[in-house]
């Protein structure tokens, strides 16, 4: 698959959402336009497997006819094996293509009830199956009796028949298993929502490069994975870019607590290939309510990026929590950030690593934090590197950021790696980019554990501990310019000669003046 064709794809589908946009606002049509693609790719994969077991019949999945015996009785068989092995089925006449046809006749075309009631069946196809949870609720964000659609329901119908119109045009090429063309320009849509939507970007959205950066650090020297994990999931960006770093990753972990984010995450798996046996992402808050079903398991690499600063509970019931009792104090009601940590070491196995974001606060914050921070180096020494990067590189906030990279056996144990990525970085308008080059020389710099001038140093531990536990990275990284020496004699003999041609400028003016007759200015 080339990447002019991945290219175009991206276009389309984000021409496609622009019929949406004038409508209403960035976050409000992603869900809509998201949504309406994972439904088509629902409907083409299931053609596809159908088509497939019909191959020998000679006949394919949307000419079935549901009204005679065999038909029905092919269909059924078609059922079954389908939920077994994608989770889900549709019916011929629901499919997108056929659905999308209706809504481009001149008569007899209206759809919202047609299509909503597709959607419904997709979700309760599931219903007593393993794949139930996967997907219940997938589309109840897809509000097809809004408002903002238009003011009538023939306005509405017109409007989602011109988009599915237009979806439908396009090839998805789902039939190249070589490629994830689909899910690249699934990711591609989401970023472009998120640099839309402002603050809101947070709730789902991590910038690419920097999901790359974890990424790479967190499959450092292996080629598979047993599991990931993302506490803070999001639209589960990074725990599928953690599979693009190696050869397969077993199975997919996370939480989310925001309900139509989640919506986004389990869409994101199914349409990047990942079988729903393979994921399990539940929607709760992860401090206050982690997923009782994985509070035995321990990961083979943790990614996330926490809402920075948070507030959460704090609660007294916490100090009896496996996840925090033995730090002996609780992260600050206002500022959640090392609760994330201390959940994510919980569930980290022996030999894993875990990278995270983090506001630069936790470097250096004492109090309750600093406590913290001193008992995850000194006693527990989990602490593998700090990578400061630099500010405005998140939609929505322009502070700067680090990456903490925690391991619970390392293999350096008697030192911490500092890296001060602050000053890599292309600004294209009011935003910062990390580049390939960027992004390349912080994880190489990580990989080789070396010291760079200006950038990177490897601190023993005896010096965190002359700092009192202080990460503040310029302590250990020194990136200061000093200025270039100035010589006064030179200085001197510069101003004498310029007071010297002052002088004779001086008296050219007063030359001037005398022909003129008029008195000089000096």
């Amino acid at each position: 698959m080339s990447e002019d064709h991945k290219k175009t794809l991206q276009t389309q589908l984000w021409n496609i959402a622009n019929t949406l946009r004038g409508k209403m606002g960035a976050d409000e049509f992603r869900d809509y336009i998201l949504g309406f693609i994972f439904y088509k790719y629902l409907s083409e994969r299931m053609h596809l497997f159908a088509d497939e077991i019909l191959k020998h019949d000679g006949i394919q999945f949307d000419q079935l006819d549901d009204t005679t015996k065999q038909g029905q009785e092919m269909l059924a068989a078609i059922k079954e094996e389908a939920i077994e092995r994608l989770g889900y089925f549709l019916k011929p006449t629901e499919l997108f293509h056929k659905v999308a046809e209706k809504g481009a006749q001149k008569t007899d075309n209206f759809i919202l009830e047609d299509l909503t009631a597709v959607l419904k069946h997709i979700e309760s196809s599931t219903m007593g199956h393993a794949s139930e949870d996967d997907f219940e609720g997938l589309f109840e964000d897809l509000d097809l009796g809004s408002s903002k659609l238009g003011k009538t329901e023939n306005q509405k119908n017109e409007l989602i028949a011109k988009v599915l119109a237009h979806l439908d045009k396009i090839d998805f090429r789902l039939a190249d298993t070589e490629a994830d063309v689909l899910g690249d320009a699934y990711e591609y849509l989401i970023g472009q929502f998120a640099s839309g939507a402002g603050k809101k970007a947070g709730e789902f959205y991590t910038p690419q490069e920097v999901s790359t950066i974890l990424a790479k650090i967190v499959t450092t020297g292996k080629k598979k994975l047993k599991s990931v994990y993302d506490p803070t999931c999001g639209s589960a960006s990074l725990l599928l870019r953690v599979a693009k770093e190696v050869k397969d990753v077993g199975h997919f972990y996370g939480q989310e607590m925001n309900p139509t984010t989640y919506n986004l995450a389990r869409m994101n798996m199914i349409l990047h290939g990942v079988h729903y046996q393979r994921f399990d992402l539940k929607n709760e808050d992860t401090l206050e309510h982690p997923a009782p079903e994985h509070a035995d398991l321990r990961f083979d690499a943790i990614v996330a990026n926490p809402p920075f600063s948070a507030n959460w509970s704090a609660s007294a019931i916490h100090e009896n929590d496996d996840r925090f009792s033995a730090y002996g104090k609780l992260a600050p009601k206002t500022k959640a950030d090392f609760a994330f940590v201390q959940h994510m070491v919980h569930h980290l196995d022996n030999g894993a690593t875990m990278a995270c974001v983090l506001p630069h606060g936790v470097l250096f914050r004492g109090a309750a934090e600093g406590h913290i921070r001193k008992y995850l180096i000194e006693d527990c020494n989990y602490l593998d590197a700090v990578i400061g990067l630099p500010p405005n590189i998140f939609f929505g906030t322009g502070i700067p950021t680090c990456i903490l990279v925690l391991k619970k056996q390392r293999e350096n144990p008697d030192d911490i790696l500092f890296i001060d990525a602050s000053l890599g970085f292309e600004k294209v308008g009011n935003q910062n980019y990390l580049r390939p080059e960027h992004v390349e020389r912080i994880v190489s710099t990580y990989r080789k554990r070396e010291g760079i001038e200006k950038f990177s140093q490897v601190a023993e531990l005896s010096e965190v501990e002359e700092n009192d536990f202080n990460l503040n990275i310029p302590r250990y990284v020194d990136t200061f310019d000093e200025e270039e020496a100035v010589d006064l004699n030179e200085v001197a003999g510069k101003l004498a000669a310029l007071e010297e041609d002052m002088g004779d400028t001086d008296k050219v003016i007063a030359g001037f003046c005398a022909e003129l007759e008029i008195k000089a200015p000096f």
